[in-house]
């Protein structure tokens, strides 16, 4: 298996982009500074033809990072054969800096769903998540990432919290974490319409103190929509204010992590994109520096 990815210096945290069609010839044709790219791995499955090509052709110019939404991790019905099969053969033709997918459940025996469903915060749903973790890590020979979910229905009863179960699969399973801010966000807003808590900023605030710093090897950041009676992870705005003060609370307790900008719904002229990015490098950057001083000051 591969090593965790490295921490950055206060000077240089890793900023990419979730590369999607409409951006594939302005990436390719202005090559901007990017330190990374990730892409949705079931989109490069088919073997050849154009779309592994224009993969390959960036994978000349920026290290690629695979993110998923199809192994199905928690799914009690185990892991498709022939989706990791198409992994491993994707894995092995890009050589890709990270490998991830989520903490949640989409198939049962002869249904796939189409949306990420999320697990019950309990003992045997750790169980099965750490048994299906192993088995893609020993198939790919590689450690992966696994990301925490947004979810909009809840199983009623826990038997831990959501950070204690990430924890302990990467310290029982050896994976690394992939920490979605937006997620954290819209999860505690939706909480907050259902008069579950009045400090939503504050619930992720802890949230992000709860997480072991030595197992997250990526964050993501990501627009989301106000439809007054839910709050919905669309991916399809800027990053809102509240999930950049997140952000900078965020790289403050883990360090310089490789962060992404998602955008899958709606997207804007290619520029917008970068603009994004750059604010993640800035923010990062002075919020690193910040720690720093804090640090030498304590």
């Amino acid at each position: 298996m591969t090593a965790p990815a490295h921490r950055t210096s206060a000077a240089a945290p890793q900023v990419g982009i979730g590369w999607r069609h409409p951006h594939y010839a302005a990436l390719l044709q202005q090559q901007p500074a990017l330190d990374f790219i990730e892409v949705p791995s079931e989109n490069f499955f088919a073997p050849g033809g154009a779309a592994l090509a224009v993969l390959r052709e960036a994978r000349e110019h920026y290290p690629v990072s695979l993110h998923g939404v199809g192994l199905s991790l928690g799914s009690a019905a185990g892991i498709d054969p022939w989706h990791l099969d198409q992994l491993a053969r994707l894995a092995k033709a890009i050589e890709p800096v990270r490998v991830s997918d989520h903490a949640s459940f989409a198939r049962v025996p002869g249904l796939h769903a189409a949306d990420l469903l999320p697990m019950p915060m309990s003992h045997a749903a750790l169980d099965t998540l750490c048994a299906n973790v192993n088995q893609v890590q020993d198939r790919l020979q590689r450690t992966i990432a696994v990301e925490n979910l947004s979810a909009y229905v809840q199983w009623r009863a826990a038997e831990m919290a959501e950070t204690d179960l990430l924890n302990a699969l990467a310290q029982r399973t050896g994976c690394q974490l992939l920490v979605d801010v937006n997620n954290i966000y819209v999860n505690a807003l939706n909480a907050q319409l259902r008069g579950e808590t009045t400090d939503p900023l504050g619930d992720c605030r802890r949230w992000l103190d709860a997480v072991q710093p030595r197992h997250v090897a990526e964050m993501h950041l990501a627009g989301h929509v106000d439809c007054d009676d839910i709050v919905i992870d669309d991916h399809g705005s800027r990053v809102h204010e509240a999930v950049w003060t997140l952000y900078s609370h965020a790289v403050r307790r883990l360090g310089a992590v490789p962060t992404v900008i998602e955008w899958d719904t709606g997207l804007p002229d290619f520029q917008v994109l970068m603009d994004e990015a750059g604010r993640a490098r800035c923010t990062a950057h002075s919020s690193l520096e910040a720690a720093a001083l804090q640090a030498a000051t304590a």
